[in-house]
């Protein structure tokens, strides 16, 4: 709890214990009043001050000025009947104010419970860099450091800029990032991002990104902006109470003044001004909106805040409230369902040791940047020995010859085989086929493609649970390549060999303004359709900026599960939402009906106010533990 909270809750425990000690103690005339004035300012007066300022500013029509005229309007009753020898009951007014104060004291604890999720994040934002200067460590602003530098990231400290590792290994803690608590592993080569926590180790990092465009700044702008996306549910709500309360207070007026004056001149009976009055103060209590002008908002914000503990950053409520209602999901393939990158899948018909086969190969592209050549030696998973490696000649398209221990090594694909009269044996997997011959003598081939990402089979099995009816991948890459990931995953629709444009007009195809569409990608290239699509979610932790930046949901850990659990918060978010609304109205209702009509007393308005709100901020509260 902040000192607000406290206070508050001071408030609410001196004005119960005084509320409940007067009401034992017999005092009578100025002396009662006085006492029973003292916990009511003390639990009411911020409200008070509320209303007049509301009136003051030409604003009056809200919750405050509400409960400020029932409370003062049922304490005038009391003051007239004492004045005319009956006991008056300032408890119900004390009563209602006190319990609203409860209330609100409530939907306090549920703001902070859901701003704490969100502030986890904003504690990734590093205080500072260190640059190495003259052998020794300074500190300096992240802002100040610039693309190409090396910083110096220690154990226990924040990784202040997305960068490269060029010195050091270590593990990382990416919880506040990506929401997943296992640390991740990582070495020289490796990619970093910024706001991750250097768990052991020292690390020399070379920045990639300035401070501005650096992941964790991202992310904290993302954060900061979410809540100023407000969803239909909550104009509608803002929209509602705007007329609702001028309505109430109108109503209430009527009621007060319209049947007392009906049985004076038509029926020739007493007004019973007090009993009129009563009544309609009463109304004025269950009539206040809070219930739904709290819960709603606290709804999606606790929603979004669940969402964000759990590695999902979704950019407003309105994105989460559509995200509900999706029913088709399209896919890019690679970097979304595939890993997008190169990796040795298999070694076929080898005549020698397939690591063997794979060592000559990994030698022959030793002087290679090609990211064939980078994931052949990846493979391979030793040191390079160059002193084994002579006149290596790279043939462009072809492939390698290089001399390794004094054999002629060739490798490369069918062309440069037929270039030596070798003859290759034919490989039916999808992939880069990488074809091996020592001395002129075929030993084999090895297949070399993009891997599934294991988490995207569970992710398709989920999102059909869900009950999203269409599934449809959208990616550049050749037929045979598409419709083997597509048939692995059992997804049924697949359109290949598409140009950036082509997926745009696909898109524009598929969206036929009756199904909700989500657009998964994580490229440069998938950006336009990201903003197209009905919900763009972006791969967030290898994604593109551009990719990041035009969606609506961006994922931190890249895993396509968490596409299924984006879609479940947002349907559950929206279920309690409507819960909310449906309880409190219905309540509300019945208890406006019975207030008129004089069964329902000021202890039942308490309820229908306060009882509702406290029971629909509760409810709202389940939005922060959604998975």
């Amino acid at each position: 709890m902040n000192k607000k909270q406290k206070k508050m809750l001071i408030r609410i425990i001196v004005a119960f214990v005084l509320l409940i000690g007067f009401h034992f103690i017999k005092m009578q005339g100025v002396i009662r009043f006085l006492a029973y004035m003292l916990p009511y300012f003390i639990i009411g007066y911020d409200i008070l001050k509320k209303a007049i300022k509301g009136i003051i500013n030409l604003k009056p029509f809200d919750e405050s000025l509400l409960m400020a005229v029932a409370t003062l309007g049922a304490i005038i009753l009391a003051l007239y009947n004492e004045a005319h020898g009956h006991n008056g009951d300032y408890v119900e007014a004390i009563a209602v104010m006190l319990f609203y104060q409860v209330g609100e004291f409530f939907q306090s604890l549920a703001v902070s419970k859901s701003r704490k999720n969100i502030s986890e994040l904003m504690d990734i934002r590093p205080d500072y860099a260190n640059i190495e200067i003259n052998g020794k460590y300074e500190k300096v602003d992240p802002n100040e450091v610039k693309i190409g530098d090396i910083i110096i990231v220690t154990a226990g400290e924040k990784v202040p800029l997305d960068g490269i590792v060029i010195e050091g290994n270590s593990s990382l803690n990416t919880v506040a990032l990506t929401g997943e608590s296992v640390p991740r592993t990582i070495g020289v080569g490796d990619e970093i991002i910024s706001g991750s926590v250097n768990l052991n180790g020292l690390l020399k990092v070379r920045v990639t990104k300035s401070f501005g465009d650096s992941t964790v700044s991202k992310i904290l702008e993302l954060v900061e902006n979410a809540s100023s996306r407000k969803s239909k549910s909550e104009d509608f709500i803002a929209k509602f109470a705007r007329v609702y309360t001028p309505f109430v207070v109108v109503s209430a007026i009527l009621l007060a003044l319209l049947p007392p004056l009906i049985r004076i001149l038509f029926l020739d009976l007493p007004a019973l001004w007090n009993l009129w009055i009563y009544r309609a103060l009463i109304f004025l209590v269950i009539s206040c909106p809070c219930a739904l002008v709290v819960s709603i908002p606290l709804s999606f914000f606790a929603g979004i805040g669940g969402a964000s503990k759990a590695g999902i950053l979704i950019k407003g409520s309105n994105y989460l409230e559509t995200l509900s209602n999706v029913k088709t999901v399209v896919f890019d393939k690679t970097g979304t369902l595939t890993k997008g990158v190169f990796e040795v899948n298999a070694i076929h018909h080898s005549k020698i040791e397939e690591d063997k086969l794979l060592e000559y190969a990994a030698l022959a592209e030793s002087a290679s940047s090609h990211p064939i050549a980078i994931s052949l030696k990846k493979a391979y998973g030793k040191e390079i020995d160059l002193s084994r490696v002579k006149d290596i000649q790279e043939i462009s398209g072809n492939g390698i010859i290089a001399k390794i221990d004094d054999f002629e090594i060739v490798a490369g694909n069918e062309k440069i085989m037929a270039k030596f009269g070798i003859e290759p044996i034919r490989c039916h997997s999808t992939g880069t086929i990488i074809h091996i011959a020592i001395n002129n003598n075929y030993m084999g081939h090895i297949v070399i493609s993009d891997v599934i990402k294991p988490e995207s089979f569970k992710a398709i099995e989920n999102l059909k649970k869900l009950g999203i009816k269409k599934l449809i991948i959208l990616t550049g890459d050749l037929r045979k390549t598409a419709k083997e990931v597509a048939d692995k995953l059992k997804i049924n629709e697949f359109y290949s060999e598409l140009l950036p444009n082509d997926k745009l007009n696909k898109v524009e195809e598929i969206i036929d303004g009756k199904n909700t569409v989500a657009f998964v990608g994580d490229g440069i290239n998938d950006a336009p359709v990201l903003t197209r699509a009905d919900v763009g979610i972006a791969m967030g932790a290898m994604g593109s900026d551009a990719a990041i930046e035009a969606a609506d949901v961006v994922l931190m850990d890249d895993n396509p599960l968490k596409i299924a659990d984006a879609i479940n918060i947002s349907k559950k978010c929206l279920r309690i939402v409507g819960q909310n609304i449906c309880f409190a109205l219905g309540i509300k209702f019945i208890c406006l009906v019975l207030g008129a009509i004089g069964i329902a007393n000021m202890w039942l308005a308490v309820f229908a106010d306060v009882g509702v709100m406290i029971i629909c901020i509760l409810n709202a509260l389940r939005t922060l533990f959604i998975k």
